[in-house]
């Protein structure tokens, strides 16, 4: 039987993650990467037909992950095995549930008394926390990692991945009819350097949704108020700005009305972090092409990344008791707050 026709795409990153918990629990060499986690998140409402992921991994990358992806419920036809071994490991170590820090391994290992995983030895971070406008790198996506039979969804999210790939991707989603098209934006693109692009980022997006760390980096000099901040980057053309702030919830604004609101985070029994911002932009793009509403988009992405947290792994929520995330989405209700 052929595959069931895609209604959803996430397009991002795949990585070998390297994790140690506020608990001390460590974690080596496990599936993560924002596509993951946005997925999961999107098919906590909508998990058939399955959503497809885009991303770019090397030769090296486990091929029974991608097969263990699939029998969970991903389409991993959009997912590009290069020839050639690329370096998908992430490290990072959470001292507190909102402080993530990803230098330095082997200290934070040291501090723990555990032993320093082998398959861990050479790793570093990137040389530059800047994005280029100029070079691609190896995971940087293409108009063609986009499968044809992709083409036929009519929703995405784009991850944060580099520059080039938030410039390139929406444009091309667009022109191949693509009607809702929402994007996180890269660290290393929401600087002051890269203020002059922002409108051209923008516009035509359906929703921007990154934290307020970024939105605060971006205005760096220019401003220190977030609903300024918010509101200058809503008249670039973009449907909605959602800025999410952890356990704080999300800041909502709808630029062709003005209305503003502010959101609770779900009180979840967080266990692992990892992946909550992704999990909520995955769960918003279910909600608003089920509702259409913003408000209620937000709600849903904030109850994916409240069942995403309660475990340590991306498939933890969907594995939910039935109907618990629609409970929980009537419990948040009551949460919102319009400025």
């Amino acid at each position: 039987m052929p595959p069931a026709l895609l209604r959803y795409i996430i397009a991002g990153k795949l990585s070998r993650d390297y994790v140690i918990l506020p608990s001390g629990q460590v974690r080596v060499d496990v599936p993560g990467g924002n596509a993951l986690y946005a997925a999961a998140g999107l098919a906590v409402w909508e998990a058939d037909p399955p959503p497809g992921l885009v991303a770019r991994v090397g030769e090296d990358y486990p091929a029974l992950w991608l097969d263990d992806f699939a029998r969970r419920g991903f389409d991993t036809r959009g997912v590009r095995i290069l020839p050639e071994p690329i370096d998908l490991r992430s490290f990072y170590a959470f001292t507190d549930w909102e402080t993530r820090l990803c230098d330095d391994p082997v200290a934070h290992f040291a501090r723990l008394g555990h032993p320093f995983p082998q398959s861990l030895l050479g790793y570093r971070l990137p040389t530059s926390p800047f994005d280029s406008r100029t070079h691609l790198r190896p995971i940087s996506l293409r108009q063609a990692d986009l499968p044809e039979e992709y083409l036929d969804a009519t929703a995405a999210h784009l991850c944060p991945v580099d520059y080039l790939t938030q410039m390139l991707l929406p444009a091309v989603l667009r022109q191949s009819g693509f009607t809702t098209v929402t994007l996180d934006p890269s660290v290393g693109s929401m600087t002051p350097t890269y203020w002059d692009d922002m409108p051209a980022v923008l516009t035509g997006l359906t929703a921007f949704l990154p934290s307020e760390a970024k939105l605060r980096a971006l205005f760096h000099g220019r401003s220190t108020d977030l609903w300024e901040m918010i509101e200058a980057l809503g008249a670039y053309g973009c449907e909605f700005i959602i800025v999410k702030r952890g356990e704080r919830g999300q800041l909502l604004y709808d630029t062709s009305t003005g209305a503003k609101w502010e959101i609770s985070a779900y009180p979840a029994r967080v266990a692992d972090p990892s992946g909550a911002g992704d999990a909520f932009c995955g769960g918003f793009l279910a909600g608003y092409r089920r509702t259409y509403d913003p408000l209620l988009a937000v709600l849903h992405g904030n109850i994916s990344a409240s069942l995403v947290v309660e475990g340590s792994s991306p498939f933890y929520a969907l594995e939910a008791l039935p109907g618990l995330a629609e409970a929980r989405l009537e419990a948040l209700r009551n949460s919102v707050r319009k400025v």
